[in-house]
């Protein structure tokens, strides 16, 4: 069970005995009599969860970053924020969009649920909206034919396997951020799975070239060599969409990472 899911629940008793109380079995105790101890207790969480479950189902949804595909950016055990109404207002563990405020653009962040496992929140970066052509071929990104711009800066050193990767700064309409390229990492996309719209990618040994079909979106990690994305298993859809990723509040290794994302 969804932690969006056993919240609802959550909600739905202790509000349905907070009501059964106000409206009946209030009047039926005896003056100065206690309340019951289910009764105190949903009383008494009901407004907490209500709250709660507000905040995180039409606002901000707290998320843990939990493996490295998107480093440099956001390393292991990075807490973030995610904005749950960039996208548009949804309706909480259904999904369904309810009001249009906007949609993903390239290079956003997004927090969305794995297609191949809808149970699971999968955080990579927009790179291609619906309609695009994706090409990465050579460890290039080309996007309707014109290659995104990309330049060298020094190498990352990472902490988890003290090895160095070439990084680069890359941008994306028109901002940019960080990505790394290991040299001695395949060109070509090692165990590509069947996934709905398949016909759409093209792979050979130099990579892939893939068009986005309508109401999905390609995504990629940053730490381009290490990540299980788009390439590998697909689009995501756009009722797969959690939100936009904007905030690193905590990283109980690095507390100087407050803030750092961009």
């Amino acid at each position: 069970m969804s932690f969006a899911l056993f919240l609802l629940l959550l909600l739905l008793v202790t509000g349905a005995v907070w009501a059964l109380d106000a409206a009946w079995l209030a009047k039926r105790r005896r003056a100065g009599a206690k309340q019951p101890w289910w009764v105190e207790y949903s009383a008494s969480f009901f407004p907490v969860i209500l709250i709660v479950f507000l905040l995180r189902s039409f606002l901000v949804e707290p998320f843990k970053i939990p493996s490295g595909s998107m480093i440099p950016t956001l390393l292991i055990g990075d807490f973030i924020l995610v904005n749950k109404f960039a996208y548009g207002i949804r309706l909480p563990v259904a999904n369904r969009k309810l009001l249009e405020v906007g949609s993903p653009k390239r290079g956003d962040v997004m927090v969305f649920r794995y297609p191949e496992d809808p149970s699971l929140d999968y955080i990579k970066r927009v790179v291609g909206l619906p309609g695009d052509r994706v090409e990465y071929r050579n460890k290039r990104l080309t996007i309707n034919g014109r290659a995104v711009p990309m330049r060298q800066i020094e190498d990352y050193l990472s902490r988890e396997r003290m090895q160095y990767s070439r990084r680069y700064l890359e941008t994306l309409n028109g901002i940019e951020h960080q990505i790394l390229i290991e040299d001695d990492a395949p060109l070509f996309v090692p165990q590509v799975r069947s996934f709905p719209h398949s016909g759409n990618c093209n792979y050979n040994m130099s990579g892939l070239a893939c068009t986005v079909p309508p109401g999905q979106y390609f995504m990629m990690g940053d730490n381009r060599d290490n990540s299980s994305d788009s390439r590998v298993w697909g689009f995501v859809p756009d009722g797969n969409i959690v939100g936009k990723a904007f905030f690193i509040w905590l990283n109980l290794g690095d507390l100087g990472r407050f803030g750092s994302f961009r």
